[in-house]
């Protein structure tokens, strides 16, 4: 199935590592030009850029704090600048602190939200007129954790400032006048870089809660992403998609 993606260009949020890497190698692979963004990970984005470079794709690797809303606007003004328009924005970057909410302190509250749910307001933000400028080619794709629908227990603040990252895409979804497409993927436990000793000690228990038995992998995310990205899921809006592994059903 040819996608349609020639010629966009996507911007993806932590795209460095994991999931953020396998969406921007699966958008360059269908023909868009991506810009992967990167806070503490310029070698490992770097690397991809070179990878879909290497393919005879078009790739920038951009470091910033999507937290720091002047940066954001930086960024975004480099990604029209290089590449002559912002198509795409996958809003993927994150941070997990896993404890248990009684545990947490103010300050572990605020950093988990300046990045999940103010990181997500500052890119959107800056990249919406251009995205708006589409002409119905617009897309925002945001990754969230499944347990923003479900809650889960030690996720408490992630789970909060990704609820709010639902409900932000869905008002988008409603806002829009110029065809833009805005959906959320919602990831059961994938296996990253970012928590491999909590999944080493638990990974029976955890596998016996998905019917697949099986935990994701970032391959798992892309496809999905991908899809909606492209002119095929343009009438695809305001969504969640749980991508899960059958952990929630909902």
């Amino acid at each position: 199935m040819k996608l349609g993606l020639e010629g966009k260009v996507a911007l993806i949020t932590g795209g460095a590592r994991d999931v953020g890497r396998e969406i921007a190698v699966g958008l360059a692979n269908e023909g868009a030009a991506v810009v992967v963004n990167y806070n503490g990970s310029k070698a490992a984005a770097e690397g991809v850029v070179a990878e879909i470079r290497e393919r005879g794709g078009k790739a920038l690797a951009i470091g910033c704090d999507i937290s720091d809303m002047e940066a954001v606007q930086a960024m975004v003004a480099r990604t029209v600048a290089e590449f002559g328009r912002l198509n795409i924005l996958v809003n993927n970057a994150g941070l997990v602190i896993r404890k248990r909410f009684a545990d947490t302190t103010p300050q572990e509250w605020k950093r988990q939200i300046d990045v999940c749910l103010y990181g997500t307001l500052n890119c959107t933000h800056a990249a919406l007129p251009h995205l708006e400028e589409s002409k119905g080619e617009g897309r925002i794709i945001t990754i969230v954790g499944d347990s923003s629908r479900i809650g889960e227990s030690g996720l408490a603040l992630g789970a909060a400032a990704r609820a709010a990252n639902v409900a932000l895409m869905k008002s988008i979804a409603r806002e829009t006048r110029a065809g833009l497409t805005a959906n959320t993927l919602a990831l059961g436990l994938i296996e990253t870089a970012h928590d491999p000793e909590f999944i080493a000690a638990n990974r029976d228990k955890l596998t016996k809660l998905y019917p697949l038995r099986r935990l994701g992998q970032p391959r798992d995310v892309a496809p999905m992403a991908v899809l909606l990205a492209s002119a095929e899921g343009g009438w695809i809006t305001g969504q969640v998609v749980s991508i899960s592994g059958g952990f929630s059903m909902v």
